[in-house]
């Protein structure tokens, strides 16, 4: 795909904003006709720059009260243990986002867990079973300041 163009960039704003407005508010909102923003709106998903929609929960509201940023050192950085990694840490429910990282540490989690108890059982059934791992570092969120989950247009 081309560069965005400022039309392109307005209807991403504005998805961010409120995914489930009708094409007809999203047209209003961008100044194009229905038709104009249906097609742009169909080239930026199949272009990837839209890659999916979704609603936003509250962790605190579904009983998810605690976050755990979690640092994880592996035996190594050969591909298959990355690999191997990466495949079981998919399927742990409770972590939300998993980054491999430069530095000191491998890789970096943010994990939901209910309270201190939960968190001991992810502990010890996931985040301890998980191949290759020989340490693990969890600090425990006081308060959330800030959670963008959209990039500045």
């Amino acid at each position: 795909m081309a560069e965005l163009d400022a039309i392109d960039r307005a209807i991403l704003r504005a998805l961010q904003e409120n995914a489930r407005m009708t094409n007809a508010e999203l047209a209003e909102t961008v100044g194009l006709s229905p038709s104009a923003c249906s097609r742009r709106h169909d080239m930026l998903e199949k272009a990837g720059v839209i890659s999916g929609y979704h609603a936003r929960l509250s962790h605190k509201a579904i009983d998810y009260k605690m976050m755990v940023i979690v640092h994880i050192s592996l035996s190594g950085q050969f591909a298959k243990t990355l690999t191997e990694f990466e495949a079981a840490v998919k399927r742990c429910p409770n972590v939300l986002v998993c980054y491999l990282m430069s530095g000191e540490y491998d890789y970096i989690l943010r994990v939901a867990a209910k309270d201190l108890e939960d968190y001991e059982r992810i502990h010890r059934d996931w985040l301890s079973a998980l191949p290759h791992v020989v340490k693990i570092n969890s600090s425990f969120a006081l308060r959330e300041i800030i959670e963008r989950p959209n990039v500045g247009l």
